[in-house]
């Protein structure tokens, strides 16, 4: 069905999953899903029954590209700097955490598949990509498979994507669950989340506002705004590279929005929230999409041992990080943010914070997400070359 690669089909195909999550979260046995995890699951059914595009495609690209950073702009507009050093460090400690858990899991799938004929010599490779991508997000997972010149190996390589993508959309799943099913039994406190509420109450600003009115200047303004700060941050890294520093255009975008949001204009221009929700929503359903099963099943015994090889380290990762917080008695959604930060990248642990409602984790999980990019690298060339 070619008409299923047409950008007016996609994004045509993608509202109507917004509006049909959207719908079914106020729905009595759908509510405790929330409307993030409503998104990822019913695109992944229209991607496996073939409605929507299950690869790459300039429709997809261009929401990663622009749609998702942009978003993350507009929701960091309403950002409190004031409340960062309350809540920085426990969330940054955890992500530390699990990222040792990412690779005590690696060494664990390692002990458990060892190397063989099936991969093609890149064995080691493989293992430094899933190290990089858990610890930071598909950035790590692709700088790696380049240098080791994994994308050369078709079968491989392909495969290595859709047991990336159907893990981590499944562990964005069970990052969900495990906060109210630990919570339920060993329950842990939220003051972070009651102080920035009180605080924003105080001020005014009431702590999710996702019905807000949008008129023709604030979405001008909104899209005007977001729009030339991509660009400008763009322009900063590129020419930043060529002074000899690299720094991630994301970083310099995160500052920038920290800094607008600091100005009174910029910061009560009403909208932002909710265009900002909608661009997460829409990245999450092109996550949905990327979940698939047909691609697994058509890999055969290759695509099984590397799902068993992914799902021993997210495992080990998952107890590591939510077992070492006996301990530290930390909430349990804050830990399932660091947690999807390290296996999904820094938007899919932002959404887990909105889905949360925990928009006082906004920040941080961007910023760990950021650091993850930096770290995941550097762990998937230490972990490659180890083994």
């Amino acid at each position: 069905m070619e008409f299923t690669t047409n950008p007016l089909y996609i994004i045509a195909m993608l509202a109507s999953v917004l509006v049909i999550s959207d719908w079914l979260s106020k729905k009595a046995f759908f509510k405790k899903f929330g409307i993030a995890l409503l998104v990822i699951i019913v695109t992944a059914v229209l991607a496996n029954i073939g409605l929507v595009p299950t690869s790459s495609n300039l429709t997809y690209d261009g929401i990663f590209e622009y749609i998702a950073p942009g978003s993350l702009f507009l929701l960091l507009l309403n950002v409190n700097l004031g409340q960062l050093k309350k809540i920085g460090f426990p969330i940054l400690f955890a992500f530390i955490l699990g990222s040792i858990g990412t690779v005590l899991g690696i060494l664990v799938a390692a002990f458990v598949i060892k190397d063989n004929a099936s991969f093609e010599g890149v064995y080691n490779a493989l293992a430094g990509m899933f190290a990089g991508t858990y610890t930071g997000g598909s950035i790590n997972f692709n700088a790696v498979a380049l240098h080791y010149e994994v994308v050369d190996k078709g079968t491989i390589y392909t495969s290595a994507v859709a047991v990336d993508n159907v893990v981590t959309t499944l562990w964005f799943f069970l990052t969900i669950a495990i906060p109210v099913f630990l919570q339920r039994f060993i329950p842990r406190s939220k003051l972070m989340r009651s102080e920035q509420e009180g605080l924003e109450a105080q001020q005014g600003h009431p702590p999710t506002d996702e019905s807000e009115t949008l008129t023709i200047t604030s979405i001008s303004l909104l899209i005007g705004i977001s729009c030339f700060t991509l660009f400008i941050s763009d322009f900063l890294t590129q020419l930043l590279e060529q002074w000899g520093f690299v720094i991630p255009s994301i970083l310099i975008l995160t500052t920038i929005a920290l800094l607008l949001a600091q100005i009174s204009f910029v910061s009560k221009i009403k909208g932002n929230m909710l265009l900002g929700s909608w661009g997460v929503y829409l990245f999450l359903a092109v996550v949905g999409a990327y979940c698939d099963f047909a691609a697994l099943a058509s890999a055969g015994s290759l695509a099984l041992t590397l799902l068993i090889f992914v799902s021993i380290t997210v495992l080990v990762h998952g107890i590591f990080i939510f077992g070492t917080n006996l301990l530290l008695k930390y909430d349990w959604e804050l830990i399932a943010i660091a947690s999807q930060a390290n296996v999904g990248g820094g938007t899919t642990a932002l959404a887990l914070a909105k889905n949360f409602k925990r928009n006082e984790l906004i920040l941080p999980s961007i910023i760990i997400g950021s650091i993850g990019n930096a770290l995941g690298t550097y762990i998937g060339f230490m972990v490659a070359a180890y083994l």
